[in-house]
């Protein structure tokens, strides 16, 4: 999605009851629950930091502010989460800040001693934008257990920057604040990769696109729209309609059709 800066502001505080300024680049700190995030979130932000609830729910709303290299950036610290299916609250909290929030890059981060697990949320997150960081965090854990991890091996597979952090120790914390200004400013631009489904699943998602294209004009994923209404996500239906002014009955009118046929 393409916001201008007045109405990512608006949008930021009607919605999901932050304040952003105009000249702010927007992070989104999005991962599993104890990968270190939080520690990341203080490492980068200090003192500058606000609590409170997201709107409407108890679950904690954490946001902060920093400058690099003379740019000012907020960073919201999402919900720990395992995916972005809003099988909980907390999820759909994150789906629903990814999706429709518009931040300048996603920080996903990762526990290097899991990365099994893990990656399924960075998977997911891909299919919502392509301005994605992997921090991958508590590699003196991973050394301790005698992991070795082919940082570079993993950017190229995934297409996204990948950037190997020990937060607690602060270790590679400059670099990525580096990264988050490249990607944020356009210098550096991810094409991260996509999962590909079964030759059903993706016969439907053909189909569906040019009709997911025409309802969004093209102000979210149409994958990821298409994805969902493929899995009758009911609340991202609601979400959807309430970001986006779309009756939610014409929508179930439509997918009922496209059943039908």
């Amino acid at each position: 999605m393409i916001l201008s800066a007045e109405k990512k502001s608006l949008l930021w505080q009607n919605y999901f009851g932050v304040t952003i300024r105009n000249d702010q680049l927007s992070i989104a700190l999005a991962g599993n629950p104890n990968v270190g995030k939080s520690t990341i979130f203080n490492a980068l932000t200090g003192l500058h930091q606000h609590t409170g609830n997201w709107p409407g729910k108890t679950v904690n709303n954490a946001h902060g502010s920093y400058q690099y290299q003379k740019k000012p950036f907020l960073i919201v610290d999402l919900p720990g989460t395992y995916s972005l299916l809003a099988h909980t609250v907390e999820e759909q909290i994150a789906r629903d800040f990814l999706c429709f929030a518009n931040p300048d890059v996603t920080v996903v981060v990762l526990d290097a001693t899991s990365l099994e697990r893990n990656l399924n949320l960075a998977l997911q997150v891909f299919e919502i934008t392509p301005n994605v960081i992997v921090c991958l965090n508590l590699m003196d854990e991973a050394k301790k257990k005698n992991l070795v991890i082919d940082v570079p091996s993993l950017e190229r597979e995934l297409g996204v920057p990948v950037v190997a952090t020990a937060a607690r120790q602060g270790k590679g914390l400059e670099e990525l604040r580096e990264k988050i200004l490249q990607v944020a400013t356009g210098l550096l631009q991810p094409t991260p990769r996509q999962i590909k489904y079964s030759s059903d699943v993706e016969s439907a998602l053909k189909e569906l696109l040019p009709l997911v294209e025409n309802i969004t004009n093209n102000s979210l994923s149409p994958r990821w729209i298409a994805l969902r209404l493929l899995d009758g996500d009911q609340s991202f239906l609601e979400s959807l309609s309430n970001f986006l002014d779309i009756d939610q009955v014409s929508f179930q009118d439509w997918e009922e059709s496209k059943c039908a046929q």
